[in-house]
């Protein structure tokens, strides 16, 4: 089993910056892939940004250039740093680590951009 509990989401203005924090506890051996996914109402959940094992990181293209994802092995915490936001990119945002028989999930964290 794999614990994930995100922190540092919040309302931010437009052209702001947050950073998203995922802490990860329990069986970590088995992780593969970490990641970063995002859901609004109505809509499915979507892929923001990835990063494996080996560093290989993988970002959606409407968050290229804007947003770095980082891990660190020794503490177990994935990382988001978002610059530049949009509203468009409100939403809830949640952790996700894959191991070989399964995902993993956090409980989410809002993040609202508005002025």
């Amino acid at each position: 089993q794999v614990q994930l509990v995100e922190s540092g989401g919040g309302l931010v203005q437009p052209g702001g910056s947050l950073r998203l924090s995922c802490a990860a506890s329990g069986s970590m051996f088995g992780i593969i892939v970490m990641g970063w996914y995002r859901q609004t109402p109505g809509k499915q959940r979507e892929s923001v940004a990835v990063i494996t094992n080996d560093g290989i990181t993988n970002y959606a293209d409407s968050v290229k250039g804007r947003c770095t994802i980082s891990r660190d092995n020794a503490k177990n915490i994935v990382s988001l740093e978002m610059n530049t936001l949009k509203p468009e990119d409100t939403a809830i945002y949640y952790c996700n680590a894959v191991t070989s028989v399964r995902n993993y999930w956090g409980q989410g964290t809002q993040v609202t951009v508005s002025s």
